[in-house]
């Protein structure tokens, strides 16, 4: 499979996927970058590092601004991912990647537990 055909998978797959599958995509990015920024500090890739600190960021400020504010749980989650997004921060500031993994058990957290309510989504579990 060449490059080309891969892009058009994974643009295919974005304008396809339901609101839900966005919201996975977007934490298994954030889980991707933050890895790529531990591998990029423990090389001292300090732009690399960065860089991808910032593409975790970004999707962690989305996913906060997409909170919907008629679910009581929303201040929760709000208070997690504003602790994520600081640890982050440091985590870029200091170049450390045990605060990168801190910032990531709590993404997966997030992720897992999405996951967990799309299932119980689809066999009508409550």
């Amino acid at each position: 499979m060449n490059q080309n055909s891969i892009n058009a998978y994974q643009r295919n797959a974005i304008l396809t996927a339901s609101p839900a599958e966005l919201t996975l995509m977007l934490y298994d990015g954030a889980i991707r970058f933050c890895n790529i920024a531990i591998m990029a500090m423990e090389k001292n890739e300090v732009e690399d590092a960065h860089n991808n600190i910032r593409k975790a960021e970004n999707i962690i400020t989305e996913l906060r601004a997409t909170l919907d504010r008629k679910y009581p749980v929303w201040e929760d989650f709000d208070r997690v991912y504003d602790y994520i997004y600081r640890r982050l921060t440091e985590a870029n500031m200091q170049k450390d990647p045990e605060i990168v993994e801190d910032a990531l058990k709590y993404i997966r957290e997030m992720r897992d537990t999405w996951k967990e309510v799309m299932r119980l989504n689809r066999t009508g579990e409550q």
